[in-house]
């Protein structure tokens, strides 16, 4: 029987994770329009940019071979997100009855999915750094 490794799990997540965000990017824009803060402009095209690219981050995540380069498109992504999240932290969303806490303790998150993305799709394999073990 075929173990599967911790962090071959946790890939599996996080790309099914950014495909299911990315098309709920289309199913219900409407949440994600009113999370862009007011001085970007275009926030329809922004949402659709963005849930484009989490789709197609998820699913290079899970195909070897677009791996790391979807490793790099989503920590972009997750770095450009950033000020969203930070702009709902200070100024509060509107269109929902969110306590500010809970915007505020979104933002140690962005930490926390950039590591994800990281591990699983950046970082070597100990045995494949100098000095790492062979056997």
């Amino acid at each position: 029987m075929n173990r599967v490794s911790l962090k071959t799990l946790f890939r599996l997540l996080l790309g099914l994770f950014f495909i299911a965000a990315g098309v709920n990017h289309f199913l219900n824009p409407q949440v994600y329009v009113g999370m862009i803060p007011p001085y970007l402009p275009y926030p329809e095209v922004l949402n659709l940019v963005s849930g484009v690219a989490e789709v197609a981050g998820g699913v290079g995540i899970l195909m070897p071979r677009f791996r790391r380069w979807a490793g790099w498109g989503l920590l972009a992504l997750l770095v450009a997100i950033f000020p969203a999240n930070l702009h709902l932290a200070l100024n509060g969303w509107a269109a929902y009855d969110i306590p500010r806490w809970v915007l505020w303790a979104r933002l140690p998150l962005q930490g926390v999915f950039i590591a994800w993305v990281y591990w699983t799709c950046l970082a070597k394999e100990w045995r494949d750094l100098p000095g790492g073990k062979t056997s």
